[in-house]
């Protein structure tokens, strides 16, 4: 399986996650210009731009850090930057909800034979804009 498969998978996974978990799937792999924002979702209060990122790894245990980590200053500006695109350019999907940036972290079975989820971590309001969006 190449990377762009196994991030695909992880994304899988992750929207399955957030459907058990009460959010509706608006849409995946959105592309806002240049930016792809992996999954959009969206609660009662909240419309929802998610990244995720899949490892081949136990939790804590990863030579790479976790995966959140991989979220450099530069992809937060671009989430910060695509929710803000997204916004201006479908006012109507927005509504009266709140607009979040969120991360979610799946850890997949090192036993790149099989992709079998160990855990899924989501982590809520991960960019903190300065202006409002």
């Amino acid at each position: 399986m190449n990377n762009r498969e196994f991030g695909r998978r992880g994304e899988r996974d992750a929207a399955r996650y957030l459907k058990r978990n009460g959010y509706r799937i608006v849409g995946r792999n959105v592309y806002v210009g240049r930016v792809e924002i992996d999954i959009i979702a969206r609660d009662g209060e909240h419309l929802l731009f998610v990244e995720v990122k899949t490892r081949h790894q136990v939790p804590g245990e990863s030579l790479y850090g976790r995966p959140a980590d991989a979220l450099t200053p530069a992809k937060r500006h671009n989430m910060l930057e695509a929710a803000t695109r997204y916004i201006a350019e479908n006012p109507d999907a927005v509504g009266d909800l709140s607009p979040r940036i969120d991360a979610v972290e799946v850890y997949v079975d090192p036993n790149k034979k099989r992709h079998k989820v160990l855990d899924i971590r989501h982590f809520k309001n991960v960019v903190h804009p300065r202006r409002r969006i």
